[in-house]
């Protein structure tokens, strides 16, 4: 391909639209956030994905995992992990079984928190996401991701 392959062109063009929607989307849910709950994108997606985490096999993440599933470099989510620790909502320990691990939960206030952003979060994305619609540039990613379902674990 060449630079002036249409289909690069195309290419090009589709990821110029995927990037604008979610440019648009980021800055709605980021502005609905800070403005009701004093919390960026980045740290509702960092307390949102330790949350999730339980105390089972394999059920507190490493903070490689927790840096891929916020979209951060590792040095970028201990410095948020720090941030919200020092606010008080969240709390870091040892491992039991490995001394060089350190763990990170979500405290009540952080879950408290949480529980009170989620909703403003969905709220928002779901704005973002209809003003986007009525973009035709963007409106077939719209439905791309109105289409996405969260897999289900193998039986």
């Amino acid at each position: 391909m060449t630079a002036t392959d249409p289909a690069l062109t195309a290419l090009s063009q589709g990821w110029c639209a995927l990037s604008l929607l979610h440019g648009r989307i980021d800055a709605h849910i980021e502005k609905a956030l800070q403005s009701r709950h004093g919390l960026s994108v980045r740290e509702y997606s960092l307390l949102d994905v330790l949350s999730r985490q339980h105390s089972g096999p394999g059920g507190h993440l490493q903070m490689r995992q927790v840096a891929e599933a916020v979209v951060l470099s590792q040095s970028a989510t201990t410095r948020l992990v720090t941030r919200l620790e020092d606010r008080g909502l969240l709390t870091r320990y040892l491992c039991d079984t490995d001394r060089r691990g350190i763990y990170t939960d979500v405290t009540e206030a952080g879950q408290a928190l949480l529980a009170q952003a989620r909703p403003t979060n969905d709220t928002a994305l779901r704005e973002a996401l209809d003003e986007a619609a009525k973009n035709p540039e963007l409106e077939p990613l719209v439905r791309a991701v109105e289409e996405l379902r969260a897999p289900t674990p193998a039986a």
